[in-house]
Parts: C-alpha cells; structure tokens; sequence
C-alpha cells in the first residue's frame, strides 16, 4: 500500500506561482510514474502532467506547457509541481497519483493507469 499526501495549495492571485508537494510511503517509489491531477469545480478531472521513475520522461497538458514544471527526489520519496503564471482557469483541487511499480519509462494521461492517489489539495487562483 503507498500513501500520498499533498501539500503546498492555497490561495493566490493571478500571476501568481505555488509549489506542491506529494509524500510517498513505500520503498517503491523510484519505480513508479507518478502524476499530478486536477478536478476544477463543476468538472471532470484531468491529467496536469506527469513523470516517469527516473525523472528522464515528462509530459504535460498543453495548457500548462511553459507554467508548470514537475519533477521528482527519488531520496526523498516526493514529487513536486512547480506552478508559474497561474490563472483563474487554474483553480482546482489538484491530486497526486502514483502508478503501479516498475511501470517503466511511460507517462500515462489516463486515471485509471494510476493506482493510489491522495487526498488532493485546493489551489484557487484569483484575478
């Protein structure tokens, strides 16, 4: 079982930048693509971006190309997502997931290709 919990979200103004953060357990954690999701109110979730076990692959929904930046400390067991230029159309609950172990060097955009996910954290952009 691997726990997931985010941190980092809040309240900021347009043109803003916020940093989230997401706290694996387990030892497997350099094995996993992991993933940031986003649930905007009244919406569907949907893949933010993504990377791979090592960190050698990334992937990123077009509209956040350019703001956002993910990465990963495999020592640490923490994936971030770094959040620059924000906008109203930003605001939502945002959700860590991780996929299953040893799941190669892919970077899914599907949900269901992630396994644990966490309790998620709400960014809310103002303008």
């Amino acid at each position: 079982q691997v726990q997931l919990v985010e941190s980092g979200g809040g309240l900021v103004q347009a043109g803003g930048s916020l940093r989230l953060s997401c706290a694996a357990s387990g030892r497997t954690f350099s094995t996993r693509t992991m993933a940031w999701f986003r649930q905007p109110p009244g919406k569907e979730r949907e893949f933010v971006a993504g990377i791979s076990g090592s960190g050698g692959s990334t992937s990123y929904v077009d509209s956040v190309k350019g703001r956002f930046t993910i990465s990963r400390d495999n020592a640490k067991n923490i994936v971030y997502v770094q959040m620059n230029s924000l906008t109203p159309e930003d605001t939502a609950t945002y959700y860590c997931a991780a996929a299953r172990a040893y799941s190669a060097g892919n970077v899914p955009r599907r949900s269901d290709d992630y396994v644990y996910w966490g309790q998620g954290t709400q960014v809310t952009v103002s303008s």
